[in-house]
């Protein structure tokens, strides 16, 4: 059964279209989206953006990636997209908290939907993406399946503020809960891939009897990997992964990573782009109530990884 939305929520998706209509009838609206850094996990976001303008035929799409991660960058990016008149932004803000100001004066200016990581407490009109509490539940399900006698594990991850960081924390400590497997620490490394390897190489030599390592984001994976082979302790540290990099997914295969949790960014791209194309109308049915939708994510291990990354591959656009 469809769920109604209220009419506070559905009347400024309204006088968004209404008003571009009346302003500029011939004009294409003006799609944006934004990524909270670098990672190859965005190309496959941006296949699916690309997908979605194809189809759409009559809009205009930008997709920016936020180069160093930072927030200021961010900032940056989203000025000069409200300069230039943008009509709908899906953001993965990548320190929610702080920026809920400029969230919300997106949100007053142009339709604003969060992607990937939320920002529940801003004036966004819906989040796409994880539901990353139950992903980092599966994660502490892999911990527990590849670390069956229990241990001591780490945590790797670029900011833990971000809401996705948060949400597979918790999700991961609730899977833990009364388990033999006790979590260290979470380290951070503000996105730089040096400080992530550096982060996973620092805890092999302070935690020598470390058992497990897990990488929240996309080259947490690879960074924890290239230290725990420098440091010769491949097959005696247990790795758990986020994402699809190239290096996660040949890990997997070699026996060096357990599994990792993979979401769907191909949906993340395609799917805010036909809702803000929507919402630009006025039309607001596919909102639900919770002002959420969950892209499911799927664990691969070594039985799965040659058949995920033909499928990966072509959405990546690869031939092989």
């Amino acid at each position: 059964m469809r769920r109604t939305v209220t009419l506070a929520l559905l009347l400024p998706f309204a006088l968004v279209g209404c008003n571009r209509q009346n302003s500029d009838s011939a004009a294409k609206p003006r799609l944006a989206f934004v990524t909270n850094n670098a990672a190859d996990f965005w190309s496959i976001a941006r296949r699916g953006v690309d997908s979605a303008r194809q189809e759409l035929g009559n809009v205009e799409v930008e997709f920016r990636t936020n180069s160093d991660g930072s927030a200021a960058e961010q900032q940056r990016i989203v000025d000069d997209l409200l300069a230039r008149g943008v009509d709908a932004v899906a953001i993965s803000p990548v320190d929610p908290a702080n920026q809920t100001r400029m969230l919300d004066a997106v949100a007053s200016q142009a339709v604003l939907m969060t992607q990937d990581s939320d920002a529940p407490g801003s004036k966004r009109i819906v989040y796409l993406g994880t539901d990353n509490r139950a992903a980092g539940r599966q994660a502490g399900a892999l911990i527990l399946e590849a670390l069956p006698a229990g241990g001591k594990v780490m945590l790797f991850v670029g900011r833990r503020d971000a809401q996705n960081a948060k949400d597979r924390i918790a999700g991961i400590e609730e899977a833990l809960a009364g388990s033999k497997v006790t979590i260290l620490d979470v380290r951070t490394d503000d996105t730089d891939n040096a400080r992530a390897k550096a982060n996973a190489a620092d805890a092999l030599v302070k935690v020598p009897d470390l058992a497990g390592m897990v990488g929240l984001w996309n080259y947490n994976g690879p960074a924890i990997l290239s230290a725990v082979r420098e440091a010769k302790r491949e097959g005696q540290v247990q790795i758990v992964a986020f994402d699809e990099d190239d290096q996660t997914l040949a890990g997997i295969r070699d026996g060096a990573i357990h599994a990792t949790v993979v979401q769907q960014p191909f949906e993340f791209g395609y799917r805010s782009m036909q809702m803000m194309a929507r919402l630009l109308k006025g039309d607001s049915t596919q909102v639900p109530a919770s002002r959420q939708i969950f892209v499911p994510t799927l664990t691969i291990r070594k039985a799965d990884v040659d058949s995920f990354t033909v499928r990966i591959n072509r959405l990546r656009g690869r031939t092989k």
